[in-house]
């Protein structure tokens, strides 16, 4: 347990950071104590390392809030690859990562934040709040990334942990012609690819004509990238009580997984920007941001399915104690032993399922904006109209295989067979494959046969999402000649937010029985060899290297035709009752939410003796309009219904910061700010799965947004030329936070289940839980029957306050100015920071249902923040001189508790006990060097995650059962870029 934060103790040492640095501050003659502001003017021209953050510092020193701001040493080379990394460079944010690259950022210990571009709202991919995602900008059209964590009232309101605002170049900026281009190449160690361009340029330039200033500019990239981590999973969430076992009671295996995430990207984005300026009062703009993403997901699991039928008759060989921390607390756990077919007990099971997971994510996202700025002698009038749209679309073509083992007897019911499996779990591997020592194991040949699959099911989607943000904004200032009150800013914001999901999607088969299902040959010219290298990642020798898929590059550029040729596989099989495709929209899960919201703001800007800042309020008003179809009607019709909204806030804010000496800086902020509930929480609409440890998500139109207060007090050392040294503490105390309520179905003892189990029948579901019929039951239930009690989720709101306390340390500098005594070592520098944060409150809990309950008992545990990380810290060292520019980042954060796991995995009563896991400490190192030949050519080498580190989940608790293990890719990156005279 980490200790508690303790304010007063923190006020000690704010206070004895301030008055040292003082002191130190008027005490130094020697010329490295210059005040930073006089360097850095000096300095900001500076291309490279040094001149980044002497310019990230000067726009941090001056700011009247507290910002972190990022700037790239030259254009196209922000730090990092990727902006989610980009952003992990800043002190308080940790990223979350899928397949190894950034995906998710959490600001302050929140995913809750909102990105903006050049100030202006985004549109997302998906139902949330955030705005565009991070794995869609290249960072190359990216001049700085400015993180607003104290915000003014005339900021966007809409974020719990910090606002990030992407900058574009402005051309009107340019003090000379800019163009330039880079090419590079990114390879993957886990991928049997190869290396993947990437191209981006700029252009840029502002001319003097006679009809005034006028300023373009335009970047523009193209990248390909190809990510591949191996997720392998285990499930042993089942009491096991084989006769004669010693122990006599130990958690068996209920199911494992091999699992390959593989990502391909293809990014394009482009940036412009037209200013003109046809007087010294007026100046118009126009900026356009295009973007287009295109992830497809080229994914495998390999499912040993049916071994539960097995725990109480295969005692395993060797056994590790896990402690849940809760429950019954201690358990033996199998880690090593075999599963042995026993076809008088069960002649189908274990099985082996071949699936693939080939959906894919294809978005265009568009922010526009036309703006207009007039200076008067004392004011200053700004006009915006802005539209930011995202049009998604995710086509699905996924599908499972399952085999059929020609060494068992086949009795044509069940279209599993059995499968022998070994398994070893010691070392954290969870590994496990194909016993060969079985008399019923098959051989190399005989899973890569293709007489030997079946299709057991093909899943078919086209789902869209169109988010929009149409926004119009005046803002005024006017300047005033008082010693206190400088100025004050007056404006108003009316934006139209709209988020509409479409859900097209159908299936062939859920065959269950082998007379259903169409056997492999039918559709051979589908069926490919799966990647043989899932020992490449950690040097396992225990996993399965041969089996089936259907192409998934075909699925990709052909969907039509391998759908079809499956179709005609299914007709071909069973002429008389064919499972015939129909896509169509699913009314159930179709809305359309819209809202309307007013903001005005009022903010009095103020500068006297050592202090300077602003104090106001923002007023916000928001109308919603839910849309969703209602039950059937009496003609078995159903029609679109509304349900509205409506809330308002006065969100006060403050910010003062105060020069105590020279170069040291103390700030303090208050504010208050809303997060809105995700689009798709506000749904009336739902989802039904076939797969029976599925739950329901429903809406909950009336959920409330959550109200957050934020406060902050730093204290800034600016003790060098783009030098810094801070301390920081913060606490946010929140108030309506989002959770997921979660109901669980009732599993009662059965004879006739493979794993003992079974779920209600009754549609009215009295154990609890809602009824899904169209449910094909597994284990909890007869096969050759449909409709089951499954669980369900619905967002709501926590009402009582939660709070997350933390402190930010950060430390920037570099040796340059002993040049003269140190020689080549004056390149050196180090990029140091720290948070350590800590959240208490809440009432929200997870409990225990279905096998969770039938291990632990009746459990509940307090739910605390996902993703949440109580300490964190980054390392960068590097060295800029002879041309040579290295940086090397090691990052760590603390272990924290997630949803995000593999395999196919769910809390609804199976899989993780009812909880969400628990990831593990993790560090990632990164590095990269680029060496200038002359002024205008150079190349540059880069490395991700250089050690490959591994990631662990444990289940319940940091004690108990592994879970899942992620093993992610080292990608390299290569390249050269040129800028012209």
């Amino acid at each position: 347990m980490k200790p508690n934060l303790e304010l007063s103790k923190l006020a000690i040492a704010v206070a004895a950071i301030v008055s040292t640095s003082a002191a130190l501050a008027q005490q130094s003659t020697d010329p490295a104590s210059a005040t930073a502001e006089n360097l850095i003017t000096e300095e900001v021209v500076v291309r490279g390392i040094r001149g980044s953050l002497a310019g990230a510092i000067d726009q941090k020193r001056n700011a009247d809030s507290l910002v972190e701001v990022i700037i790239a040493e030259d254009i196209g080379k922000l730090p990092d690859q990727n902006l989610a990394e980009v952003l992990e460079n800043i002190t308080g944010v940790q990223i979350t990562r899928t397949a190894g690259v950034g995906t998710g950022v959490q600001i302050r210990g929140t995913n809750a934040n909102q990105v903006l571009f050049n100030g202006v709202a985004t549109a997302g991919s998906g139902s949330g709040r955030s705005g565009i995602d991070f794995e869609d900008v290249n960072p190359a059209i990216i001049s700085a990334v400015e993180v607003i964590k104290s915000p003014e009232a005339k900021t966007i309101e809409g974020s719990v942990g910090g606002t990030v605002n992407l900058k574009t170049i402005r051309p009107l900026d340019l003090s000379e012609q800019l163009a330039s281009i880079q090419l590079q190449a990114e390879d993957s160690s886990l991928s049997e690819e190869g290396f993947q361009p990437r191209f981006s340029g700029a252009y840029g330039n502002s001319w003097d004509t006679g009809i005034g200033e006028i300023g373009f500019v335009i970047t523009g990239s193209y990248t390909e990238q190809e990510s591949v981590s191996f997720r392998p999973r285990t499930d042993r969430d089942n009491r096991s009580s084989p006769p004669g076992a010693d122990p006599a009671e130990f958690l068996g295996i209920q199911f494992l997984v091999q699992e390959q995430e593989n990502f391909d990207y293809e990014t394009t984005n482009l940036a412009t920007t037209f200013e003109w300026k046809p007087s010294d009062r007026l100046k118009l703009s126009f900026d356009a941001i295009i973007n287009e993403q295109e992830r497809s997901q080229d994914s495998y699991r390999l499912q040993a399915s049916g071994v539960s039928a097995f725990r109480n008759v295969s005692i395993p060989t060797a056994f590790e104690t896990v402690d849940f921390g809760v429950g019954p607390g201690v358990f033996p756990a199998a880690l090593q032993g075999t599963i042995e077919p026993d076809l008088a007990l069960d002649d189908d099971d274990p099985n082996l399922r071949y699936s693939t997971d080939t959906g894919s994510r294809v978005t265009d996202s568009q922010v526009f904006s036309l703006a207009g700025e007039y200076t008067g002698d004392r004011w200053v009038a700004r006009a915006e109209i802005a539209r930011t749209s995202s049009d998604t679309t995710n086509p699905n073509l996924s599908t499972t295989l399952n085999f059929i083992n020609p060494n068992c007897p086949l009795d044509g019911t069940s279209n599993d067979n059995c499968v022998p499996f070994q398994y070893d779990l010691s070392g954290g591997t969870l590994a496990w494959g194909i016993n060969p020592n079985s008399p019923f194991a098959p051989s190399a040949a005989d899973l890569v046969n293709p007489a030997n699959v079946v299709l057991d099911q093909v899943i078919v989607g086209n789902n869209s999402t169109e988010n929009e943000d149409n926004a119009v904004r005046f803002d005024f200032t006017y300047n005033f000649d008082w010693k206190a009150l400088s100025s004050v800013d007056l404006g108003v914001r009316y934006n139209e937010s709209s988020s509409v999901f479409n859900n097209i999607q159908d299936r062939i088969g859920g065959f269950s029985r082998m007379v259903d299902s169409p056997n492999g040959l039918l559709f051979e010219e589908l069926l490919v060899r799966g990647p043989d290298n899932y020992g490449d990642a950690d040097s396992r020798t225990l996993f399965i290297s041969d089996f089936l898929l259907v192409d998934p590059d075909r699925s990709f550029s052909d969907p039509e035709g391998v759908i079809e040729i499956l179709q005609n596989a299914v007709i071909e099989h069973d002429p008389e009752s064919p499972d015939i495709l129909d896509l169509q929209s699913d009314q159930n899960q179709f809305y359309d939410v819209s809202e309307e919201t007013t903001a005005l703001y009022a903010q009095a800007n103020f500068e006297f003796g050592i202090f300077r800042g602003n104090l106001g309020f923002r007023y916000i008003e928001t109308d919603i309009d839910s849309v969703a179809f209602g039950p059937e009607d009496a003609n078995g019709m159903r029609q679109l219904q509304s349900t509205k909204g409506s809330y308002d806030f006065i969100l006060p804010r403050l910010n003062i910061a105060a020069e105590v000496a020279d170069g040291v800086i103390v700030r303090l902020g208050y504010g208050s700010d809303i997060r809105r509930p995700d689009f798709n929480d506000l749904n009336t609409a739902f989802t039904f799965d076939n797969q029976e440890n599925t739950a329901v998500a429903l809406g909950n139109p009336g959920l409330e947004p959550e109200e957050v207060d934020s406060f902050d007090i730093s204290a800034e050392w600016y003790f060098a030329e783009a030098a810094l040294a801070s301390v920081g503490y913060f606490r946010k105390e929140r108030t309506n936070i989002f959770g997921q309520d979660f109901e669980g179905a009732a599993l009662l003892p059965s004879d006739t289940t493979p794993g003992g189990l079974a779920r209600e029948t009754d549609p009215t579901c009295p154990g609890g839980g809602i009824y899904n019929p169209t449910v094909i039951p597994n284990v909890l239930g007869d096969p050759d029957t449909t409709g089951l009690c499954v669980d369900f989720t619905r967002p709501g709101n926590d009402a009582e306050t939660t709070k997350v306390d933390g402190i930010e340390l950060q430390l920037q500098y570099s040796l340059a100015d002993f040049e003269d005594r140190i020689g080549w070592a004056s390149g050196f520098g180090v990029i140091a920071n720290y948070t350590k944060q800590e959240f208490s409150g809440g009432s929200a809990e997870d409990c225990t249902s279905g096998r969770g309950e039938q291990v632990l008992g009746e459990v509940c545990l307090p739910r605390g923040l996902l993703d949440f990380s109580e300490d964190a810290y980054n390392f960068t060292l590097f060295y800029e001189k002879y041309g040579i520019s290295a940086r090397m980042r090691y990052t760590w954060r603390e272990g924290f508790r997630t949803q995000d796991f593999g395999g196919g995995a769910n809390t609804s009563g199976s899989s993780t006990f009812s909880f969400p896991v628990n990831t593990l400490d993790r560090g990632q190192l990164n590095a990269n060097v680029s060496y200038a030949v002359n002024d205008n050519l150079s190349f540059v080498l880069q490395g991700v995650n250089l050690t490959e580190e591994r990631i662990d989940q444990r289940c319940v608790s940091e004690t108990g059962p592994l879970c899942f293990v992620g093993l992610p890719d080292r990608r390299i990156v290569i390249g050269a870029s040129y800028r012209f005279n």
